[in-house]
């Protein structure tokens, strides 16, 4: 009788390039690039995926004369191989049937019988017994047999995933994510099953290690850059304006005059001042003060409080500030359309789009020519896919706000996926045309380089595309977008994610950055182990 060998792709050759964001779910604050990379990819799965159940032993099931134990002249004229693939196929009869303790002992009376030079075969019997005790729940026994089946056929998709599933089971997350990272390379990511075990260990151990990091971690106040691209996306942010006459006095007062009169006012006015010296750590302070005299200027305290402790990662102690801002009936229309702009925001990197659209929507009814409110409606649009109303938001920003440097960035962006996912070669060449004009009119904004690579990217033209994203870390050193999505050898991108997970402003933004960088790992950790060509970016 011929071996029965299962069919599985060799090890040795190079592995498809992919990119890490395939497998998680969707970004949380890294940008949009990610999010349509990973709706792209799963598309593309829908099409050749594996659905099936890795339920089955391999080999016939036909019935073969006589029961376990009983004498059959037959086998003693076959050769060891062949009763070995007997008892193998009476062992898959009794599996189909239920009975799995007799399955067991046929598999284990067909790795008895057969020669040890037969690894394909002995690897196929091991991986057998290994789902019959998958159906008996007795993990330790599925990973002991899948080892032995991997050992004597390394690339064994069956046995590599059986003992992710068990590793799982046992809460072995690190071990699992290894043999289920070798499966999805070995299969191409196109079995839904080995994606969502993937998908699933990789959440959990993200937020293992951010729930531990972020607790301990000491906040962080981001560097004047970061802080003045993130006041440059509004413009119509009253509290990110210089002080206003009637705040301090008039310019042709001197200075010793002026300082004394904002030392001696209120809290607030303190903290603009601060502001504009770019002296941020004092500024959450002296809104604390504005806040608990009821001074004049308590809601905008408020709001200011709030925005940098959004700045600084702490959207728990942002939200009231933010909640009692809109609630406001004497606050100005400005004041509750930004801070429902902001926890709209918030919403948004919290992956709660029903509540943030709905603040968003608030914010255009009371505010429909705040600019503002169409760009961020505009990004939380193109994270939900819906790029012709993102589209849309863009035109009336731009409409309200020609000079909107990050919004035409973005609607440059919405209509490359628009072409890209629509397959339009003329419109995706017209939007990169687009990029190019954005970044020589626009030169100072990192947002128009950082999506302009992601683009580029996309197209594999991998050199401009690093360009790209070093002219936007050398505007924005630290901002996390960049180094998740800048390129190179996977040990490149592992540096990149630690970086970022240092920057990142919220636990479940560092939790998404840490299955990012699990993922990397475990593919490096795949290729020197399988021989395998490492993939690049």
């Amino acid at each position: 009788m011929a071996a029965s060998k299962p069919v599985e792709p060799e090890c040795g050759t190079g592995l498809p390039r992919w990119q890490l964001a395939l497998l998680v779910g969707t970004p949380i604050v890294l940008g949009v690039g990610a999010v349509y990379l990973w709706n792209r990819n799963r598309g593309k799965e829908k099409q050749g995926k594996k659905n099936g159940e890795r339920k089955t032993p391999e080999g016939s099931a036909s019935p073969v004369q006589g029961q376990h134990g009983a004498t059959n002249p037959e086998l003693e004229n076959m050769s060891p191989l062949d009763r070995a693939q007997s008892a193998k196929n009476k062992g898959n009869k009794y599996f189909k049937a239920g009975r799995y303790d007799q399955a067991i002992q046929c598999y284990t009376d067909a790795i008895s019988l057969c020669p040890k030079e037969q690894k394909g075969d002995l690897s196929t019997f091991y991986q057998n017994r290994a789902a019959a005790y998958e159906q008996q729940l007795k993990w330790t026994e599925v990973i002991q047999d899948c080892t032995q089946a991997v050992e004597l056929n390394p690339c064994y998709i069956k046995a590599l995933f059986r003992r992710a599933k068990a590793l799982e089971k046992l809460g072995n997350k690190k071990e699992c994510l290894e043999d289920v990272t070798a499966v999805c390379i070995l299969e191409v990511f196109q079995n839904q099953q080995s994606m969502l075990l993937a998908d699933k260990v990789l959440k959990q151990l993200g937020k293992e290690k951010a729930k531990e990091k972020y607790k301990n971690r000491e906040p962080l106040m981001p560097s004047p850059q970061f802080i003045k691209s993130y006041f440059s996306s509004f413009t119509d942010d009253i509290i990110s304006q210089p002080l206003q006459k009637g705040e301090k006095k008039d310019e042709d007062k001197d200075k010793e005059g002026e300082a004394s009169e904002v030392t001696g006012s209120s809290g607030y006015l303190k903290a603009k001042q601060y502001m504009e010296e770019e002296n941020y750590d004092k500024i959450i302070s002296e809104c604390t003060k504005e806040i608990e005299s009821g001074g004049r200027y308590t809601a905008e305290a408020l709001l200011l409080r709030a925005t940098f402790y959004l700045l600084i990662g702490n959207a728990t102690a942002a939200q009231p500030d933010l909640d009692r801002v809109i609630n406001m009936d004497d606050a100005g229309v400005k004041l509750r359309a930004n801070a429902l702009i902001k926890r709209g925001s918030m919403y948004m990197q919290q992956q709660q789009p029903q509540l943030s659209t709905q603040d968003f929507n608030m914010a255009a009814e009371i505010d429909p020519h705040n600019a503002d409110v169409y760009h961020h409606r505009g990004q939380l649009k193109i994270l939900l896919d819906q790029v012709e109303e993102a589209v849309g938001d863009f035109d009336e920003c731009i409409k309200l706000r020609p000079d909107s440097a990050l919004a035409q960035a973005q609607k440059c962006f919405a209509l490359y996926r628009q072409a890209y996912t629509g397959n339009n070669p003329s419109q995706v060449q017209k939007a990169m045309d687009g990029f190019e004009d954005v970044i020589r009119r626009f030169q100072k904004c990192a947002e128009g380089y950082a999506l302009y690579a992601q683009a580029l990217t996309d197209q594999q033209q991998f050199g401009k595309a690093d360009e790209m994203y070093d002219k936007c870390i050398e505007l924005e050193p630290d901002n996390a977008t960049t180094y998740v999505h800048k390129g190179g050898n996977l040990d490149k991108a592992i540096d990149m994610f630690n970086k970022a997970i240092n920057l990142a402003k919220s636990e479940m933004e560092m939790a998404h950055l840490y299955s990012l960088c699990d993922a990397a790992y475990a593919q490096t950790e795949v290729a020197k182990k399988y021989g395998l060509k490492p993939p690049t970016l």
